[in-house]
């Protein structure tokens, strides 16, 4: 029987080994060329939050989005994600229509997209609500690629698969969320316009047109993933950080040699990579690494032992109100503001004291929740 109503909620997750292409026949299916590997954030304090219930009164499937109507009809992704699940479960739900409501909690400002939270926690409650028998990253990756990941906590890995139904394509866990503790993610949001070219375009122009894929597909991947799962393993945090920033700068060549050519970092994104670069070689060792997705936002990777000083020195850069923070960890934030920055590390790159639009922080988190009755988005 399944249930009458279900509230999730979904958190994003960060590549450090990124998807970046489909491999031939799996546009539709979002059927990668290579495998990925992410970790999970927490849902604290962002997260989407999506209640479904099943109906007998509507004419057509419903979904309001942040409080607005979306048409499920012009969504050609909702729609296959929808018609995925009716196709996996019991005869007697496959006709009933779904009233879904969700919300983001993501400030407008921090310009982070909201797809692989929002297409896992959809995945999710349909899936139990419908009783179905899919397989949930499987299904959400139908709607995002990157949702799959955000489905399972701790570092988790997205199979490229190689079946062309794309059933082996999913997402599974490496560890759990409690394996490295001490590993810390923060996203300091930059200033930025508005990327012109989307990263589903992007990446087929660049698996179509830059010279530097095929050797990425063929044997790069594949090392990278083994070498940084035996880092993981070991909890070994400089090779960890050297394929972060390795793989980091790859995307960004890769963009740079697709034709036509890609941008997605600015001046700022540029700056803080000199100054992580910079930071670490004066400290001897990587003690912060960078990423980058399809976009301006830098990703920083640094063990909490390292945090209070890495933020302090960060604040020496880009001098930011703590208003603007939005940490997980109060006393990890109290302890920033009680820290100090050596004098070897200040004003170590030359560039424009300017604010990040805001700086959030994040351990490993624990994935997908299932949430009571009482949390629910929608009143019976």
């Amino acid at each position: 029987m399944a249930n009458l109503q279900v509230t999730v909620e979904a958190p994003i997750n960060i590549a450090f080994i990124k998807y970046w292409g489909k491999r031939a026949g799996g546009e539709k299916l979002i059927l990668p060329a290579n495998d990925s590997f992410s970790i999970t954030l927490s849902t604290h304090p962002f997260r989407t939050k999506t209640s479904v219930v099943l109906r007998d009164d509507l004419e057509e499937d419903t979904l309001i989005i942040n409080g607005e109507k979306s048409d499920v009809r012009s969504t050609p992704r909702i729609q296959s994600v929808l018609e995925y699940v009716r196709s996996t479960c019991p005869d007697e739900l496959k006709n009933k229509r779904v009233y879904i409501v969700s919300e983001n909690n993501f400030p407008t400002a921090a310009g982070m997209a909201s797809s692989a939270s929002g297409y896992c926690a959809l995945a999710a409650a349909l899936v139990r609500v419908f009783n179905s028998t899919a397989n949930v990253s499987m299904l959400a990756r139908m709607g995002s690629g990157s949702a799959c990941r955000s489905t399972l906590g701790g570092f988790v890995i997205w199979h490229k698969g190689e079946k062309e139904d794309g059933s082996d394509c999913v997402a599974t866990q490496f560890v759990d969320e409690n394996y490295w503790p001490e590993m810390q993610v923060l996203c300091a949001v930059l200033q930025g316009e508005k990327k012109n070219t989307s990263s589903t375009a992007g990446m087929q122009q660049s698996l179509q047109t830059s010279p530097l894929m095929p050797k990425r597909i063929a044997t790069t991947v594949s090392e990278r993933m083994r070498t940084v799962s035996e880092a993981i393993k070991a909890r070994d945090f400089y090779t960890f950080a050297q394929i972060a920033m390795s793989e980091s700068d790859d995307l960004q060549a890769i963009c740079a040699t697709t034709q036509p050519q890609i941008q997605y970092a600015t001046e700022d994104s540029y700056a803080m990579i000199r100054l992580v670069k910079t930071y670490n070689a004066k400290k001897g060792h990587p003690t912060l690494a960078y990423t980058f997705d399809a976009g301006a936002n830098c990703f920083l990777f640094v063990l909490e032992k390292d945090l209070p000083e890495a933020v302090a020195m960060l604040m020496q850069h880009f001098p930011t109100p703590s208003e603007r923070f939005y940490f997980h960890d109060a006393m990890l934030l109290q302890k920033i503001q009680e820290a100090t920055v050596p004098h070897e590390y200040e004003n170590i790159i030359d560039y424009p004291k300017k604010p990040f639009v805001m700086l959030l922080q994040s351990p490993v988190g624990s994935g997908v929740r299932y949430l009571s009755e009482g949390e629910s988005l929608i009143s019976l």
